[in-house]
C-alpha cells in the first residue's frame, strides 16, 4: 500500500487508457465472439448454435482457398522482406558518405508513408499492358506483346509480394540501421586487429550482434501474415481474384457486402487463434521470449 500511495498519481493517469482499451477494444472482441455462438439477425432472436458457425467456416472450400492463398502470399512476403530489408540495411551500413546513405534511406523509407491506395494506384498504371513502363521497359528490350501483369494469375501472387516487400522493405531496414549503432565499436576494432577485412566484420560481428533485432522483426511481420487486407483490395481484379483473395477479404465480404455477421465473427475467431498458433510456434523454435 505505501508503494500504491507512493505511484497514485501514475496509476491515475492509466485510467482512461484502460477505459479506452475496455471500451474499444476488449468490449467488441467479447461482443464479435458472442455473435460467433449466435445465429446473428438484425432484428428478432439471436439464438445461441454453439459451434456451428465455426464448423460452417470449416466446411466452406472458400475458407481453404482463402486460406492457402494467404499462406502463400505471406510466406513470400517473409521471406523476401526479411532478407531484402536486411541486405538494404547492412549495405547501407557499408556507405562511407553520410548525405548519400541518408538521401538512400530517405528513398528506400518513402513508399511505407504512403497507404496502399497510392502505392496500389502506382503499380496499377507501372503494369498495364497500355503504355505502363514495365510494358515499355520490356518492348525495348524485344518483347514485342505487352504482358498483361494484373489479368494473368501465374502472376498475381508475385505482385503481391514483391509490391509489398517494396513498399514495407525501407522501413525495417531503417529498424536494422538503428541496431547496428548499438554494436560496441570496440568488437569491430578487435575484428580488425585479428585481421578480419569488411565482409569478416560483417558476418561474424554486426549479423550476430543484428540477431535479437531480427527475432523481433520477425515476429512483427509474422504477426501482420494472417492480415493482409488493404493490398488486396486495391490491386485484385476479378481476373485473378482466385490467387489472391485472403482471410481478410473472406471476412470482409462476409460481414460486409453479405451480412453474415455470425460467420465472418467465427472466421476472425479462427484467424486470430492460427496468429496466435504461429506465433508461439515460433517463439518456441527460435527461444524468442514474448514478454
Amino acid at each position: 500500500m505505501p508503494r500504491f500511495r507512493q505511484h497514485t498519481g501514475l496509476y491515475l493517469m492509466f485510467i482512461p487508457v484502460i477505459v479506452y482499451f475496455l471500451i474499444f477494444l476488449y468490449f467488441p472482441l467479447l461482443r464479435a465472439f458472442t455473435i460467433s455462438l449466435q445465429e446473428f439477425r438484425m432484428i428478432g432472436d439471436r439464438p445461441f448454435v454453439g459451434l456451428d458457425q465455426y464448423k460452417a467456416v470449416l466446411a466452406d472450400p472458400f475458407f481453404w482457398q482463402a486460406l492457402k492463398n494467404t499462406l502463400m502470399i505471406g510466406a513470400g512476403q517473409l521471406a523476401f522482406g526479411f532478407v531484402a530489408s536486411l541486405l538494404a540495411a547492412l549495405s547501407l551500413g557499408e556507405v562511407l558518405n553520410p548525405l548519400f546513405r541518408k538521401i538512400n534511406q530517405m528513398i528506400l523509407y518513402l513508399p511505407h508513408l504512403f497507404s496502399w491506395v497510392i502505392v496500389g494506384g502506382i503499380w496499377i498504371v507501372l503494369l498495364s499492358p497500355d503504355g505502363g513502363m514495365i510494358n515499355e521497359l520490356l518492348k525495348l528490350a524485344g518483347l514485342g506483346q505487352p504482358v498483361h501483369f494484373l489479368a494473368e494469375e501465374r502472376y498475381a501472387r508475385w505482385i503481391m509480394i514483391g509490391t509489398s516487400v517494396w513498399k514495407e522493405m525501407g522501413y525495417t531496414c531503417i529498424i536494422y540501421l538503428a541496431a547496428m549503432t548499438l554494436i560496441n565499436p570496440s568488437l569491430y576494432e578487435a575484428a580488425r586487429i585479428d585481421g578480419a577485412g569488411r565482409l569478416k566484420q560483417l558476418l561474424y560481428v554486426t549479423l550476430p550482434q543484428l540477431v535479437p533485432t531480427m527475432k523481433t522483426v520477425f515476429v512483427l511481420q509474422l504477426l501482420g501474415v494472417l492480415r493482409m487486407f488493404d493490398q488486396l483490395v486495391v490491386m485484385r481484379n476479378p481476373a485473378i481474384y482466385r490467387e489472391v483473395d485472403v482471410l481478410m477479404t473472406y471476412v470482409y465480404e462476409n460481414g460486409i457486402q453479405q451480412f453474415q455477421m455470425d460467420l465472418a465473427s467465427a472466421a476472425s475467431f479462427l484467424i486470430i487463434a492460427a496468429t496466435l498458433l504461429l506465433t508461439f510456434i515460433f517463439s518456441r523454435v527460435s527461444k524468442y521470449d514474448l514478454s
